[in-house]
């Protein structure tokens, strides 16, 4: 499933703007969780931390892989979902709802350029599967 109301980036993180606050809800994709399978570590950054986009902000492990989580957006966090750490489930459950990872308080207005429409992301995903 891609959720036509985010936009996305190349390595599965998906971004939900809320222009009137300025904030950008980040999460990792459908295709990511189940990608990665049965996670059993969670390392997010702490509220106040100041993110790059295309940087690591975190980390998550799974019995397959360990991945970094790069941030779609440049900004500081002003949000993490603390309880995602104890409660992997949530992931696997609603990744694009109650699965969000942090709230980044974006830096400038060209806050989602660069990242994939849900269109283009379905495409990066089928480009995927045929390697």
């Amino acid at each position: 499933m891609v959720p036509e109301d985010l936009r996305y980036a190349k390595t599965h993180e998906w971004a939900r703007f809320d222009a009137v606050a300025a904030v950008v809800t980040m999460g990792i994709s459908e295709f990511a969780v189940e990608q990665l399978g049965d996670i059993v570590f969670l390392e997010l950054p702490k509220v106040g931390a100041q993110v790059t986009r295309d940087t690591p902000l975190g980390a998550i492990e799974s019995v397959k892989a360990a991945v970094d989580l790069f941030a779609p957006v440049t900004g500081e966090v002003v949000e993490v979902n603390a309880p995602l750490a104890d409660h992997f489930e949530t992931l696997a459950r609603d990744p694009y709802g109650q699965g969000w990872m942090v709230k980044i308080r974006v830096a400038g207005a060209d806050a989602l350029s660069g990242l994939l429409s849900p269109e283009e992301y379905r495409k990066h995903l089928e480009a995927e599967a045929a390697h």
